[in-house]
């Protein structure tokens, strides 16, 4: 499987990386390690169909099975008890994540109504991005007239930079639409 993200990768961004910040050795080369996407269950919802939407939804767009993820501890205020259902989430890695990360750039990105780019500040002192939806109908999987309830879901795409000046300058030689600086 051939996916036209990592071809771009290892044919424009490493030479370039390595030009730009000086690494001698392409295994130095910052690269995109894993890509999360969750999605938070609110606990005032007792609807169960909530939870098997949000799971088939992340299955759709990712094309993997989510991991439900449980509270470890009780949160009275919150009204969380041990072990309840807080989230779902899924991890991709390899020639999924860059079919994923494809897909973001190339469609969903542009599908986002009023979208300006995507915020600098969103990137951490490590490189690693994480983006966050309002709306889950961005992606293209996922089809208007079956969807019951809209929710958020947050991705979080893990580098190895290093520094928030490397991690940006991959970001932008991937293809990612950044925010101008003022």
């Amino acid at each position: 499987m051939n996916v036209r993200l990592k071809d771009k990768y290892t044919k424009a961004v490493v030479p370039a990386l390595k030009e730009k910040f000086g690494y001698k050795n392409i295994m130095s080369v910052p690269k995109v390690m894993k890509v999360t996407l969750n999605v938070g269950i609110n606990s005032r919802n007792t609807d169960s169909g909530l939870l098997d939407a949000v799971e088939s939804t992340l299955k759709r767009i990712t094309g993997q099975k989510p991991v439900r993820c449980k509270a470890k501890q009780a949160i009275s205020a919150f009204k969380v008890k041990e072990n309840m259902v807080v989230g779902v989430m899924v991890t991709l890695r390899g020639a999924m994540m860059y079919d994923f990360l494809d897909k973001l750039v190339n469609v969903s990105l542009p599908r986002i109504r009023d979208f300006r780019g995507i915020s600098p500040k969103n990137i951490d002192k490590q490189g690693n991005l994480s983006i966050g939806f309002k709306e889950h109908i961005v992606f293209p999987e996922i089809r208007h007239d079956e969807v019951d309830r809209i929710h958020g879901l947050q991705i979080n795409i893990s580098t190895n930079a290093g520094t928030k000046e490397v991690g940006e300058e991959m970001f932008k030689l991937l293809g990612f639409p950044m925010q101008k600086k003022d």
